[in-house]
């Protein structure tokens, strides 16, 4: 099954090792779920690694901004860019993935407001929204 992990909660999934993402990363590691991401996702996700609050969390763990990005690199299967979604998301950053999770009917992992918001609208294309064990 095809999902789609927004940035925040690939940080909570490789930097902050937040609990609430424990079933999420033992079934990434189970191969029960296929974790797919842009370029544009993967290039947002290695700027923000560079980010104050990031990279003193990454350095009171002893990790290394390299070493997070190439964890990413080992879990995601990178997909091409997807066409413009039916359905806008009220922040344009957001939109890439609501883009990709209605191309591929994937499930779309974020805590971010403006996607948790667009739970009816995506439901109607296939998509179910929500945080990591809700």
């Amino acid at each position: 099954m095809p999902i789609v992990i927004d940035t925040n909660i690939a940080l909570d999934l490789l930097v902050f090792d937040d609990p609430g993402c424990a079933a999420l990363a033992a079934a990434l590691e189970a191969g029960e779920v296929q974790w797919i991401a842009t370029a544009a996702m993967r290039e947002e996700f290695a700027r923000v690694l560079g980010y104050p609050l990031v990279a003193a969390r990454l350095a009171r763990n002893g990790r290394e901004a390299g070493a997070v990005l190439a964890a990413f690199d080992r879990r995601v299967q990178p997909v091409a860019d997807a066409p413009r979604a039916p359905c806008l998301c009220a922040d344009p950053d957001d939109q890439v993935f609501v883009d990709l999770a209605v191309a591929h009917r994937a499930r779309l992992f974020s805590k971010d407001r403006a996607l948790l918001e667009m739970r009816r609208p995506l439901a109607a294309l296939g998509v179910e929204v929500g945080v990591p064990g809700g």
